[in-house]
């Protein structure tokens, strides 16, 4: 995946995101949080991910989230 087509996906999230104005953002996170596990669920459960990547893909989340030392580019889920 390159990043052009990461970039271009968060974009295009961010957009669809903005169009959510009735909705508070603590309700947005916990909708997003939902469909994220489902989503890697279903990644795990077809074998695109293993759950040591998903263990590092929820590191480096918490590292982001909490500004603990910033994301680190080498760990990122990768098709």
């Amino acid at each position: 995946m390159s990043d052009g087509t990461i970039e271009e996906c968060v974009d295009e999230f961010d957009g669809f995101v903005d169009t959510l104005t009735k909705y508070p953002e603590p309700v947005l996170a916990l909708a997003l949080r939902i469909h994220l596990a489902a989503l890697l669920r279903a990644l795990l459960e077809s074998h695109r991910l293993t759950k040591a990547q998903a263990h590092e893909f929820l590191r480096d989340m918490r590292r982001e989230v909490f500004d603990e030392d910033g994301p680190d580019p080498e760990h990122t889920l990768r098709s």
